[in-house]
């Protein structure tokens, strides 16, 4: 490696690849140079929290996260920012996605299905009396650590894509609508703990019947099907666990059961251990407030990366299947909205090798550094396709290339990518499965 290469660096932490984006954040991993210790970085855009006026929900909530400490739950460690960014430093969490579970293995048996449901209503619970809400459940919120225990992550996070308006209510866009409760679809104004009660119970019937209880490529159908709850569980669930499925997809959020209900159920008490964990005491939200405050004493350093970033070895096993925490389930379970290739050209004509190619295939290029953001000019069936590309740095001569679909439709994005690698037969050295193979 080069030793004068600067890595990027956000005050002590030291950052390396992308492992997740959204409309209004982006997460990379990333390294506490003084104790060693990996976390998750939670990059936000300072100016379109202000300009969405969310500074003020954001800023409570993230205070509250600072001082939970439960063991369903990813762990908040501290808040920071620069004059355009907050970065918001989280727990790494290692077993990658719960529902990597069903596209590996199939779907649960009951018991062990109800374990992870347990949890899951543990955290929601836990963060919904601390009056916390998710607002946005969905697979890749869903993670296991090192012991296999499931950990929410976003919880008071997931405010970006919300609004609270006049009349008190949240109202929000959603992305994909196959996790979201009726009301929340309506856009009528919704209270957040009865709408994430039916996305814990969409969430327990694709782990009992390894598919989604409301599907439909079209849209107005399967906002039809999910305003009327309109679903049939599949025979070989016993009758305990349909009962309790049923009451959680409620469509009226009124009559929906409650989590003091459902801690009540047959079905759930069944094996039921409650959480042990410590609530956090004296824990300083300096951080926090001085973030929201822009207060310019606060303000961490960024280093700008001058070079590829650097892999090292802990990431790099990172990318392999069992601790992947890209989003790897999809409706299309059989495909991935990722993939890699590595490459012995200079960092430099790669990056000139993907523009040229991605031009005449219909795509804006947007450069900055090594990384490169392509977007579809047309409109697909979930939107503009957008595909985030990185070159990272492996050895001196050898760089590797991720591709990410960072918007739009799944199956648009493989073709996007097959006519992609087409063009770039000469660049690439070996690609993903290929690197699979040989470990």
């Amino acid at each position: 490696m080069n030793p004068t290469k600067i890595k990027r660096r956000v005050g002590k932490y030291e950052l390396g690849r992308t492992i997740g984006e959204g409309t209004f954040a982006k997460v990379k991993f990333a390294k506490n140079s003084e104790t060693g210790e990996p976390v998750a970085l939670k990059i936000l855009d300072k100016e379109k929290v202000l300009k969405h006026k969310m500074a003020e929900q954001i800023r409570r909530e993230v205070a509250t996260m600072k001082l939970i400490k439960h063991p369903n739950v990813v762990r908040l460690i501290e808040v920071m920012g620069s004059r355009t960014k907050i970065f918001i430093v989280l727990e790494f969490v290692t077993g990658g996605e719960l529902f990597d579970k069903i596209v590996n293995h199939g779907r649960m048996r009951e018991d062990e299905a109800r374990r992870y449901f347990q949890q899951l209503i543990n955290a929601v619970d836990y963060c919904h009396s601390r009056g916390v809400y998710h607002r946005d459940l969905k697979p890749e919120n869903l993670l296991l650590d090192a012991y296999g225990n499931l950990k929410v992550s976003d919880f008071g996070l997931s405010a970006l894509s919300q609004q609270v308006r006049d009349d008190g209510l949240l109202h929000t866009t959603c992305g994909t609508p196959n996790y979201v409760a009726p009301e929340v679809l309506n856009d009528r104004g919704y209270d957040g703990a009865t709408a994430d009660l039916w996305s814990c119970g969409v969430i327990l019937f694709v782990l009992l019947a390894g598919y989604l209880p409301f599907d439909d490529s079209n849209l107005v159908n399967l906002y039809k099907k999910i305003s009327t709850a309109e679903f049939t569980c599949p025979p070989w669930l016993s009758f305990g666990v349909m009962k309790l499925i049923t009451r959680i997809l409620d469509p009226n959020p009124m009559t929906r059961i409650t989590i003091p209900e459902i801690l009540e159920d047959e079905w759930f008490k069944k094996d039921y251990k409650p959480p042990v964990f410590e609530e956090k005491e004296n824990i300083n939200l300096d951080d926090v407030e001085a973030v929201f405050k822009d207060s310019e004493e606060y303000h961490v350093t960024e280093k700008k990366e001058e070079q590829p970033a650097a892999l090292n070895a802990f990431e790099l096993i990172s990318m392999s299947k069992g601790l992947n925490l890209g989003n790897l389930f999809d409706a299309e379970q059989e495909f991935k909205r990722e993939t890699r290739f590595t490459s012995k050209c200079p960092a430099n004509e790669i990056i000139s090798k993907i523009e040229e190619a991605a031009k005449p295939l219909g795509f804006d290029v947007h450069k900055k550094n090594y990384k490169m953001r392509l977007e579809n000019i047309k409109a697909g069936r979930k939107g503009n396709l957008r595909v985030a590309t990185e070159v990272f740095q492996v050895a001196p001569s050898l760089h590797m290339v991720e591709v990410r679909k960072a918007q739009g439709d799944t199956l648009e994005f493989h073709k996007f990518y097959k006519n992609l690698s087409t063009c770039l037969e000469d660049v690439v050295w070996k690609t993903e499965d290929d690197i699979q193979e040989i470990k």
